[in-house]
């Protein structure tokens, strides 16, 4: 249900973009009949329930798609730079989510101290700096004054692993920075929820060292909302790439979205958020099902 309401916004809001497709294709200089005729053989003409409906059908059925500028098929594109954009989702993934979570950890084991303050304040402060500004800073001072790593995220053709993620490093930190805060702040919550709940209490007063306690009892339970965190803001990395990856002149999804919506190609424009669309419904799905199992009540309610 999701999906197919996340299919008609797309599709409506690609019909309300200002703008001519046919113009947009043939140039601003194009005769009126030669536009109006392409617009006929694109199908432009025919009621927009029409076209919803040949679209969504063979989208379900693998077919994405021509594109109207391109004219070749949509999904080779999509795919590609969805490979791209996971790459690059990857690199930030693995940055921001361990280092979120001992940032909480150690917030939460340090509560009201300078520790916790530092923490909390950086954290907060990077959520709302926004992509294009840390960007531009993080390019002026690493790939500018520093020269530490390349400003272009365009990895040079054949380039190995360690070439390709020397390139992805710098685009990746402005989407650390963004989640860093929003992850911390979470694993401090479920942390500080956990050690004042009663069973720690109880291991406490057992003679259970500490390290243990916090090892087998408070982190099993006191990360598990922020697994479904997690997973929403893996959809965003997917989906919020748009200003990353122009900024950086990466040819991810985000990118490719950017650019069909200037060019009016719609059959681009729409796959390719429907996609994102499918990604972020997938990762949630992930989340909920490794919730369950790592949370014995939501499985064994589950199946009373």
């Amino acid at each position: 249900m999701t999906l197919f309401l996340l299919s008609v916004m797309v599709f409506l809001g690609g019909q309300v973009l200002p703008g001519n497709v046919g113009r947009a294709i043939l140039g601003p200089f194009a005769d009126e009949r030669a536009v109006e005729v392409l617009n006929r053989q694109l199908g432009l003409d025919r009621p927009l329930l029409t076209q919803y409906w040949d679209w969504i059908s063979r989208f379900v059925q693998g077919d994405m798609g021509t594109s109207y500028i391109f004219r070749s098929p949509v999904a080779p594109f999509v795919l590609d730079a969805l490979g791209h954009s996971l790459k690059l989702a990857l690199v930030a993934f693995v940055l921001v989510v361990p280092l979120g979570i001992l940032a909480g950890v150690v917030a939460a084991l340090n509560r009201n101290r300078l520790a916790d303050r530092i923490i909390s304040l950086g954290g907060l402060s990077a959520t709302v700096l926004p992509e294009f500004v840390s960007g531009i800073i993080l390019i002026l001072v690493f790939g500018v004054w520093l020269r530490w790593l390349p400003i272009s995220a365009a990895w040079p053709a054949g380039a190995g692993f360690f070439t390709q993620l020397r390139y992805l490093i710098l685009p990746a930190l402005p989407l650390f920075l963004v989640l860093f805060g929003y992850i911390a702040r979470m694993a401090r919550a479920g942390m500080i929820e956990a050690l004042e709940s009663d069973y720690v209490r109880t291991a406490v007063l057992k003679g259970l060292p500490w390290r243990t306690v916090i090892w087998r009892h408070v982190l099993r339970n006191a990360l598990l909302p922020t697994i479904t965190v997690i997973a929403t803001q893996t959809g965003y990395l997917i989906g919020g790439l748009v200003v990353v990856e122009t900024l950086f002149r990466y040819q991810g999804i985000g990118s490719l979205i950017f650019t069909a919506a200037r060019g009016k190609d719609f059959p681009i424009l729409e796959a390719g958020i429907l996609t994102i669309g499918i990604v972020y419904a997938v990762a949630t799905l992930a989340a909920d099902i490794l919730y369950s199992v790592l949370n014995p009540r939501i499985r064994l309610g589950a199946g009373q």
